[in-house]
């Protein structure tokens, strides 16, 4: 173990100043990838599926109590987007139909940075990662091409040993872009997912609101009067 550490070690200090800059996207990815995992863990835990099918059944068959009851105690993003609609279904009127589209969105909204935090670090890691290994590699090369300008070295094999070791920035840079460019896509995976299941249980509960508030009443006199005759129909009978 202290063998393999040591030689990791030895060729870190090979690579340069640039492998601290490396070092340091590394332990941002891995934190951040363990946090992204316990969250979809959570979110996406076993049963999930059933639970939202289980939501979508209650809303179809028009009984929100049931809903809201479904999702007491659950802290995902489901249940309180859920909830969060099912509150502004109760203050509906005929005047102002709610939830509208308006408020779908909103509550949507209000929920993707959750679902698509950290993405944009991960992205950044994934690209940068390489570039900075090729930047250690184009600084390492151009030192050891300046030791043929000396004297003082005789030996060709010198030079490309130094190639060599520019080369160990990217080797990690290329490691730390791979290892977390899996993850993200996963990550991005799993947000997609979810926000196509917030769509389909809005489209649920904007059905039921359909059902449960009646359209504006019309002015009286309206919906009794029959349309009037129209004037040519009638000189042509």
């Amino acid at each position: 173990m202290l063998d393999a550490f040591d030689t990791l070690w030895h060729h870190f200090r090979l690579g340069g100043w640039v492998m601290w800059p490396l070092l340091a996207l590394s332990v941002v990815s891995v934190a951040l990838t363990i946090e992204r995992v316990v969250f979809w863990a959570g979110v996406h835990s076993p049963g999930r599926r059933a639970w939202i099918a289980g939501i979508s059944r209650h809303l179809r068959a028009g009984d929100a109590d049931a809903a809201r009851r479904a999702g007491e105690g659950d802290t995902s993003p489901y249940a309180s987007f859920v909830r969060e609609l099912l509150d502004r279904l109760a203050e509906s009127t005929p005047a102002a139909r709610h939830p509208s589209e308006a408020d779908v969105h909103e509550a949507l909204e209000l929920r993707r940075g959750t679902l698509e935090r950290f993405s944009p670090t991960l992205s950044t890691i994934v690209t940068a990662a390489p570039m900075l290994g090729i930047l250690g590699t184009v600084t390492g090369i151009i030192d050891s091409f300046g030791l043929l300008g000396d004297e003082v070295v005789t030996d060709p094999s010198l030079v490309a040993d130094g190639i060599a070791q520019a080369l160990y920035t990217t080797v990690f840079g290329l490691i730390i872009a791979i290892g977390t460019l899996f993850p993200y896509v996963l990550f991005r995976g799993h947000a997609e997912r979810a926000i196509g299941r917030f769509e389909v249980l809005a489209a649920h509960v904007l059905a039921l609101a359909d059902k449960v508030t009646p359209g504006p009443t019309p002015a009286p006199g309206e919906s009794r009067r029959s349309p009037e005759p129209n004037p040519r129909h009638t000189s042509a009978s």
